[in-house]
């Protein structure tokens, strides 16, 4: 009788061997969950001696299995049992001790009670949707069977079983978020720690501004264009609650190229850029000059336009429930489909806990079938985003079209938990698969988890490009306004290299891009990497330079050289009116020889003042000062919010669309925003 059991008895449960799991034991422990769940007002234990004895018996043996690393379902039932007995009349206990019967059973099925994990979710269950996949180990990116059909969804999970469930994952703080998933955990906290909060957990990559560089050393300078625009909106966000984004969450050639500008246009797409240049006075430093680098590319019409082979890879797990997620990814998608061809196909892969087609090829002349199938997307289960990329490719591979674009549109908020989660081991695998032909294209979502550290691995290794949606809004414009240059590339392995000339230019620095550069070698070697420009694209990149013979310079000479060493041959009087030389690489889609678009910078490039620049650059300026005043300002001097308001007032123009004059607001928002 368990009045009768001695402390030496109790310890020796210590020692008994986990049972296998069983389903009748883990029936039991869920009922007994829901029902001490329920019971608020129901009796307390007396405080006995006995039951201070099995409480502190009950924390041990829960320490003991910690310790084992057990699987979180068995470790779960046996805490669950050891409680209720704790908080169960004496006359309720079994003969040994440690179990009893439940009063009466709860009004679920047997089937939900089973730890086999939440219904995954994908959609409604009149709909099909995902099999289970179990976690996946690294072989898991070996290449992937053939698509098959999905297998049914199973039925959404009732409110009492969320309860359960919920009471259950509380207990122990046993694992975060996939207690009840059928999954084993690589580690469960210690007993009396918490979750971490969801919120202030974005992840972002630190990266180290980019430095002021002695042309005398290091005369050249090369990097990979980047189109994306995720940091701007990000930055927006963040601003519009009242805080400041973090400082590593601010990319100024992402803030920079988040507008159109209006450069010249190339009539040729088989040469699809002209670059735009300018010499100027820098805003907030009388004694440097800023060397502004623009390009836009192709616009492609109506009749040059491929057909497109989409897959929307959407993230649909737990994390995505918040209104401004899935909800949100819903809207934009549908927008999206509204404005493609009817020749376009679009299939529909989602992922959670696990992974499935709920969409097969479709082509939008059948838009009423592929709106149904977003519409009825619901969030729920852990995240298999690994998975889900292969699986997305392995569609898109199935439906290669071999005369038009195809992609893959990845929209989460970057929270991979299941699976190969590595960067490494991702960005390996999407290497290899950008050679298919086959695009990526990566939406972000939402805040608190947001990963773009992992997106932007994503984004810049599988040949596409990046963008945060935090509003409808953004939403139209980068799935409608400027769907040609986000779905339609021009080219690709696009490269700058610029050399300076020590006659003019003592130092220089990149301003932005530092995720983006590149070695000197790296230039005429077609097989690095680089970005990718869409149809009308632009892209601006800004140099802030330091005359030569200036006072004001930022690095000191050498005391142990040669004046010989120190001046190169170029800058021992040989003058010849050029500034920088400028050297540009791209492959078109089709091709994989790279071609070279070369031109001087010159004397006659340069203007006496800023305000001598057209509205395009000025209006760049003001954002790179905007930018580099979010990160802390450590080369804009005394350049204020003001300053770069007035700046921009002065360059706003035309402005259809309002994108400039919500900037400015921006800006306005900085001056009073708090710290984050």
């Amino acid at each position: 009788m368990v009045a009768g059991m001695s402390d030496d008895k109790l310890d020796n449960l210590r020692h008994l061997n986990a049972p296998p799991p069983n389903e009748k034991a883990k029936e039991h422990a869920l009922n007994a969950a829901m029902e001490a769940f329920e019971e608020k007002n129901a009796k307390k234990s007396q405080g006995s001696s006995l039951v201070g004895r099995l409480t502190h018996r009950a924390n041990q043996l829960w320490e003991s299995m910690m310790k084992k690393q057990l699987m979180v379902g068995t470790a779960l039932a046996s805490v669950l049992a050891v409680m209720v007995v704790v908080n169960m009349p004496i006359d309720e206990l079994g003969a040994d001790g440690v179990s009893g019967k439940p009063k009466a059973p709860p009004s679920f099925s047997q089937q939900h009670l089973a730890l086999h994990g939440r219904p995954q979710a994908g959609i409604d269950s009149a709909n099909e949707a995902t099999e289970v996949s179990p976690p996946m180990i690294a072989e898991d990116f070996a290449e992937p069977p053939a698509v098959t059909a999905a297998a049914p969804l199973m039925q959404k999970p009732s409110a009492k079983r969320a309860q359960a469930e919920a009471f259950a994952g509380s207990v122990g703080n046993a694992a975060r978020s996939s207690v009840v998933d059928g999954m084993a955990v690589s580690s469960i906290p210690e007993p009396g720690m918490r979750p971490l909060p969801k919120e202030g957990r974005d992840r972002f990559e630190s990266v180290e501004d980019n430095p002021v560089k002695q042309v005398s050393a290091e005369p050249v300078s090369t990097f990979s264009v980047d189109v994306d625009t995720s940091a701007y909106s990000f930055t927006r966000r963040a601003l519009n609650n009242g805080v400041l984004p973090q400082k590593d969450a601010v990319r100024v050639e992402e803030l920079i190229n988040y507008f159109d500008y209006d450069y010249p246009v190339p009539d040729s797409k088989e040469q699809p850029f002209k670059p735009t240049t300018a010499l100027y006075q820098t805003p907030w430093n009388q004694n440097t000059k800023l060397l502004h680098i623009g390009i836009k590319g192709h616009e492609m019409v109506a009749v040059e336009k491929p057909s497109s082979n989409l897959v929307f890879l959407l993230d649909v797990s737990g994390s995505m429930s918040s209104p401004d997620k899935l909800p949100l990814l819903k809207n934009a998608f549908r927008m999206m489909v509204e404005n493609l061809d009817a020749d376009d196909t679009v299939s529909i892969v989602t992922y959670a806990g696990s992974v499935g087609t709920v969409l097969e090829p479709t082509k939008v002349a059948e838009k009423g079938k592929i709106i149904a199938a977003l519409d009825n997307l619901h969030s729920g289960g852990s995240t298999a985003g690994a998975q889900g990329i292969k699986q997305a490719y392995a569609l898109a591979e199935a439906n290669y079209a071999e005369d038009g674009v195809n992609r893959v549109i990845l929209a989460t908020d970057g929270d991979f938990n299941v699976g190969i989660t590595n960067r490494d081991e991702l960005k390996s695998y999407i290497e290899r698969k950008r050679d298919s032909g086959i695009f990526l294209s990566v939406l972000g979502f939402g805040q608190g988890n947001y990963n773009d550290a992992l997106m932007q691995t994503l984004a810049q290794n599988g040949n596409g490009n990046a963008a945060y949606i935090d509003s409808l809004n953004e939403a139209r414009k980068v799935l409608v306004e400027e769907a040609s240059s986000t779905l339609y590339p021009i080219a690709k392995d696009v490269k700058i290299q610029i050399e300076f000339n020590p006659a003019y230019v003592s130092e220089y620095r990149l301003i932005g891009y530092e995720t983006r550069m590149l070695k000197r070698e790296d230039f005429n070697n077609d097989k690095v990497d680089a970005g990718d420009i869409g149809s009308g694209h632009t892209v601006t990149a800004i140099y802030e330079l330091t005359p030569a013979g200036s006072e004001t310079r930022m690095v000191d000479d050498l005391r142990y050289q040669d004046e010989d060493v120190k001046q190169p041959a170029a800058a021992q009087g040989e003058k010849n009116g050029e500034y920088a030389f400028l050297k540009l690489r791209y492959k078109l889609p089709e091709e994989s020889k790279s071609r070279l678009i070369s031109q001087a910078i010159t004397q006659g490039d340069m203007l006496e003042s800023v305000q001598q620049a057209d509205q395009e650059v000025r209006f760049a300026a003001a954002v790179a000062a905007f930018g580099q005043l979010l990160k802390g300002g450590t080369y804009t001097g005394d350049y204020s919010f003001d300053d770069v308001i007035e700046l921009a007032q002065s360059a706003k123009g035309s402005d259809p669309f309002g994108y400039r004059a919500e900037f400015i607001n921006l800006v306005r928002l900085a001056k009073t925003a708090r710290a984050m």
